[in-house]
């Protein structure tokens, strides 16, 4: 099995504002990984911890054993959605988009799949420092929004798009155009995403969410309550479905009672964080209703009707 190339004296990582943010979700997923009851088999993420110098804990706090669960639940997610792609399409394109220090590819590589990572350079060049360079895995140095890394997929094989912990941290009108590129490159593919509710943007926006020890998360401009994911069919008309993704039990009460059926419970349904399924069409899926369907849930609709960031 390939090991993070972290042996020897500790690699020093230094970032701030959105990039900081892969070291809070590394940090917490691989504590979770580390117990001996983990809910998610991450070995390269617990080495990839243990090689990094970096004050995790006196700028995060201790990792919380509820946050740390759920940020490893909501990966393991993601990783099932990409197991079933891979089953039906086994030779398949995964492109993860901002994908920071995940080690998704250990965690559900087949043998057979090409995976294109696509981050900032300089998140390019500390993956490259700390991870093994695998032949199936593209780097490529650029931002989501621009579009030339979805010359490298070829759809013809299969591809889904995993945008895991970034589209937050996008402007809503930058969420719904590359939405939009999506569903018209890469058809039958599908891309999945996670979203914070409105109130939980809203409060990043005015600085509000921060820990005991003083980090203050970064502004995330774009939110989406659950019950408004029907409208992303408004970005484009070869939006076939859009479905709600639970997350996987875990343990304990909540994460085996409460979070895997978060969608049913009326209090909480609309206030949780989501993750949603979007699935594109062979072309114009005009007609065609999808899985949340609503009166005119499956034909094009005005852009505008894509949830649009956080409440005033």
């Amino acid at each position: 099995m390939a090991t993070a190339t972290t042996n020897g004296p500790k690699t020093r990582v230094a970032l701030d504002g959105v990039p900081e943010t892969l070291l809070w979700t590394l940090y917490h997923r691989a504590m979770e990984a580390r117990r001996p009851d983990a809910v998610l088999d991450d070995p390269m993420g617990v080495e990839l911890l243990d090689g990094i110098d970096y004050p995790f804990e006196r700028r995060f706090g201790k990792a919380d054993m509820g946050s740390a669960q759920g940020q490893a639940l909501r990966a393991r997610t993601f990783d099932e959605q990409i197991r079933e792609f891979l089953g039906r399409h086994p030779d398949g394109t995964v492109v993860a988009l901002g994908e920071g220090l995940e080690t998704q590819f250990w965690r559900v590589d087949n043998g057979l799949l090409t995976w294109l990572s696509v981050d900032l350079p300089e998140i390019v060049e500390l993956r490259a420092r700390l991870l093994p360079q695998e032949t199936r895995v593209h780097p490529i140095a650029g931002s989501a929004l621009d579009e030339a890394w979805m010359d490298q997929v070829a759809p013809a094989r299969g591809v889904i798009v995993t945008a895991q912990g970034l589209l937050m941290y996008l402007q809503p009108s930058d969420v719904r155009a590359l939405i939009a590129r999506c569903a018209e490159r890469f058809p039958n593919g599908s891309l999945i995403l996670d979203a914070v509710p409105r109130w939980f943007s809203a409060q990043t926006v005015k600085g509000r969410v921060k820990t005991r020890e003083g980090y203050v998360a970064p502004p995330m401009p774009w939110g989406m309550d659950a019950s408004e994911r029907w409208k992303l069919h408004g970005a484009h008309p070869n939006i076939v479905e859009i479905s709600d993704l639970a997350l996987v039990p875990g343990r304990g009460f909540f994460y085996t009672r409460v979070a895997p059926h978060a969608h049913l419970i009326p209090v909480v349904r609309n206030r949780r964080p989501s993750i949603t399924v979007v699935k594109f069409g062979p072309g114009t899926a005009e007609g065609t209703q999808g899985a949340d369907a609503r009166p005119g849930a499956g034909q094009a609709a005005d852009a505008s009707t894509v949830p649009d960031g956080p409440n005033p």
